[in-house]
C-alpha cells in the first residue's frame, strides 16, 4: 500500500474535467488542485457539479474530457492504483445495515487485505475514535442517522488512505457531533493525509479548509483562501445592535450619513454598513453617544463566507429585511 510519504507534492490535480449527462453538462472544464497534506473545501449550490467532480476523481465516473491525477496516478488509466490510495465518504451512509458496527469495519479491512487480527484491531480503534464502542455489537440498522454517518466515515478510513474524499460528511449531524467530526478531519490531515471536502455548511469550510474552490453550473468561479475570498467580495462592515429597538431608525440614519453606504438589516434588531476602515468607527461611536443611543453590540468584521458565497453565485440573500426600517431607507 502506498503511504503518504510516497505521494507527490500535489495530492490531487485536475485539468479541464468535463462530464455530460444527456443535455446537462455537469462539469464544464473544472480545474482543481490539492497540495499534499492540505484540505480543499469545494463549495457550490445544489446541482453545481461538486459530487460529480468527486465521483470522477474517485474513479466512479469517467470524464468525457480533461484529465486528473490522484496521488500521481491517472484516474482513468490507473484507476485501480487510485482506488488503493483513497478513502471515500459519500453523501449517504453506505454501510451494511444487517452487520454490526464491528463486522462492517472488519469486513472492509479484510477486503483491503488486512489480516483478521489487524482488521479487528483497526475496527476497535476506529469505533472508539468515532464514539461507537458501546454500539459496536449492534446491527447498523439500529443506529441513528448520525451514528450511521460516523460509521460510514470510519469505514472510509480503515485502510489509512493517503487521499480522502468527504462529500458532505456532516450532513444530518447535530452541532456537537459535527465539531467532533471536524476534529477527526484535522487529525486525518495531521497524520499526513490530504482531504477534498464538499460541504453545504459554509462555516465548516471556513473552519477546516486551507483553500476554497467555488463551483457553480459546472465551472470553477473562484479559488483562494477563505480570507482572500472575503477580502475580494468587500471590505469591513460595522455591525450595530441598539439596546432599545425603538432606536433602530435613528441608528439607520447615523450609519447611512456617516458611512455613505447602504445600510442592511439582517434581522434581530441588527444593522450593518460597509466602512472604509477602523478610522470610520470613532465618528459612529460619537454620533451614537450624542444621540443617547446605547448599544448591546458594536463590532467590525470582514464579510462572512456566506456573503462571499451569495455574491459569487449571484443568489439573492434570503434573509428578510426588518419591516421597521422600510420607512427609513
Amino acid at each position: 500500500m502506498t503511504t503518504t510519504t510516497d505521494l507527490p507534492e500535489l495530492a490531487i490535480v485536475a485539468n479541464g474535467l468535463t462530464k455530460r449527462f444527456g443535455e446537462t453538462k455537469a462539469l464544464d472544464g473544472v480545474d482543481l488542485v490539492v497540495p499534499a497534506g492540505t484540505i480543499l473545501g469545494v463549495l457550490g449550490p445544489n446541482g453545481a457539479g461538486k459530487t460529480t467532480a468527486v465521483r470522477v476523481l474517485a474513479t466512479l465516473l469517467r470524464p468525457d474530457a480533461g484529465e486528473a491525477r490522484v496521488g500521481g496516478k491517472d484516474v482513468v488509466r490507473d484507476a485501480a492504483a487510485v482506488r488503493g490510495l483513497i478513502g471515500l465518504t459519500g453523501q449517504y451512509a453506505s454501510v451494511d445495515e444487517t452487520l454490526t458496527g464491528t463486522q462492517n469495519l472488519v469486513m472492509i479491512g479484510r477486503l483491503l487485505d488486512l489480516s483478521g487480527k489487524n482488521a479487528r484491531a483497526r475496527a476497535k480503534e476506529l469505533l472508539a475514535w468515532f464514539d461507537l464502542t458501546e454500539a459496536a455489537g449492534r446491527p447498523a440498522r439500529t443506529y441513528s442517522g448520525g451514528m450511521r454517518r460516523r460509521l460510514d466515515l470510519a469505514a472510509s478510513l480503515v485502510g489509512r488512505p493517503a487521499v480522502v474524499f468527504l462529500d458532505e460528511p456532516t450532513t444530518g449531524l447535530d452541532p456537537a457531533k459535527r465539531d467532533d467530526m471536524w476534529n477527526v478531519v484535522r487529525t486525518i490531515v495531521d497524520d499526513g493525509a490530504s482531504v477534498l471536502l464538499t460541504t453545504q455548511y459554509l462555516e465548516e469550510a471556513d473552519a477546516l479548509a486551507d483553500r476554497i474552490t467555488v463551483i457553480d453550473r459546472g465551472r470553477v468561479i473562484a479559488d483562494d483562501t477563505a480570507s482572500a475570498l472575503k477580502a475580494k467580495v468587500g471590505g469591513q462592515t460595522v455591525v450595530v445592535r441598539p439596546a432599545d429597538t425603538a432606536r433602530l431608525m435613528d441608528v439607520h440614519r447615523i450609519l447611512r450619513d456617516l458611512t455613505g453606504s447602504p445600510v442592511e438589516s439582517p434581522g434581530n434588531g441588527v444593522l450593518s454598513a460597509a466602512v472604509a476602515g477602523d478610522d470610520d468607527l470613532g465618528p459612529i461611536v460619537s454620533a451614537l453617544s450624542l444621540a443617547g443611543i446605547k448599544v448591546s453590540e458594536f463590532s467590525l468584521r470582514l464579510p462572512s463566507l456566506d456573503e462571499v458565497f451569495y455574491s459569487l453565485t449571484r443568489r439573492d440573500d434570503p434573509r428578510p429585511a426588518d419591516p421597521r426600517l422600510e420607512v427609513a431607507a
